[in-house]
């Protein structure tokens, strides 16, 4: 009887354990155009909620390898997003500015806009669906 009971309980387990599946989409972003290995890249990912008011929705951070660096994103539920990269020299966790405001650090958006100003969330904005992503970053 106790077999039983336990054969029944490993197959309902596994069968809940199978049935999880994947809770979002994953997103690969490769930062390209890093024209120094000093530092770190900073990336985070936004939401219209979040876009330059500080943490993304998920933040992360990485080495760079031969003028790269490369994120992954996982479990990402279906919207909108825009990204935001940073090669924080210095490691100091924040952009740098000239005394004229200009920015000391390099940075990047989705969607590679370049613009004069601060980045805008409806030009670095794109959407995930089911499908998993690869984007890429320019500096």
């Amino acid at each position: 009887m106790k077999t039983l009971f336990l054969s029944i309980a490993l197959i309902f387990i596994s069968i809940l354990g199978f049935a999880q599946g994947k809770k979002g989409s994953t997103i690969t972003v490769t930062v390209e155009n890093i024209l120094s290995a000093d530092g770190k890249v900073i990336l985070a990912l936004h939401s219209s909620d979040t876009f330059m008011k500080g943490p993304g929705v998920q933040n992360q951070e990485a080495k760079i390898i031969d003028g790269k660096a490369t994120f992954t994103f996982e479990n990402v539920t279906a919207g909108n997003y825009a990204l935001m990269a940073l090669h924080d020299k210095n490691e100091n966790g924040r952009m740098d500015y000239e005394s004229s405001g200009m920015p000391k650090e390099s940075y990047g958006t989705s969607n590679n806009v370049r613009a004069f100003g601060p980045p805008v969330y409806e030009d670095a904005k794109f959407e995930v669906g089911s499908e998993d992503l690869k984007l890429s970053i320019r500096f």
